[in-house]
């Protein structure tokens, strides 16, 4: 049955799908379809014309799902949404703060950034508040000369 009719049934889904791999995976399926039931199938006045019938309903099957799948695909944003990346000045600005000693990068960040208090500080640290104070001096002043956009004018 297989050998005698596989090419026809293949014939006609290449000639619907216009695809010959999806064509041959069709007649496959129908035709295992077939074997699964032949004690049933057998019995039929026609078992090729229900081989075929099967075919076709995979084969409507498969182009529903496909047309489904490349709806969902055109509904979907033809661009991703993209984020900006981080501003010339916040480059800048992580960049000299790698030039600090830890230390004062440390309170620089918790100060600015945690917003803590240099008490808060200075108990997290273990040191005295006007080591930390002293810190943040230090530090803002290195991130200034670093960043001061006259200072590189000036000295350019």
């Amino acid at each position: 049955m297989y050998a005698a009719h596989y090419a026809d049934l293949t014939v006609q889904l290449y000639a619907y799908f216009g695809d010959r791999q999806e064509a041959q995976d069709v007649a496959q399926e129908a035709f295992c379809r077939a074997l699964a039931r032949w004690n049933t199938v057998a019995g039929y006045d026609d078992p090729v014309a229900w081989i075929r019938r099967i075919a076709w309903n995979l084969a409507i099957s498969r182009w529903r799902r496909a047309r489904t799948a490349l709806t969902f695909l055109r509904r979907q944003p033809a661009v991703e949404p993209q984020t900006a990346g981080p501003s010339p000045e916040r480059v800048a600005l992580v960049a000299a703060l790698g030039t600090l000693p830890p230390k004062q990068r440390r309170a620089i960040v918790l100060h600015y950034l945690a917003d803590m208090s240099t008490a808060e500080i200075a108990t997290r640290e273990r040191v005295a508040e006007a080591t930390v104070r002293s810190w943040l001096h230090r530090g803002r002043s290195a991130l200034a000369a670093q960043l001061d956009p006259a200072d590189k004018e000036g000295g350019a």
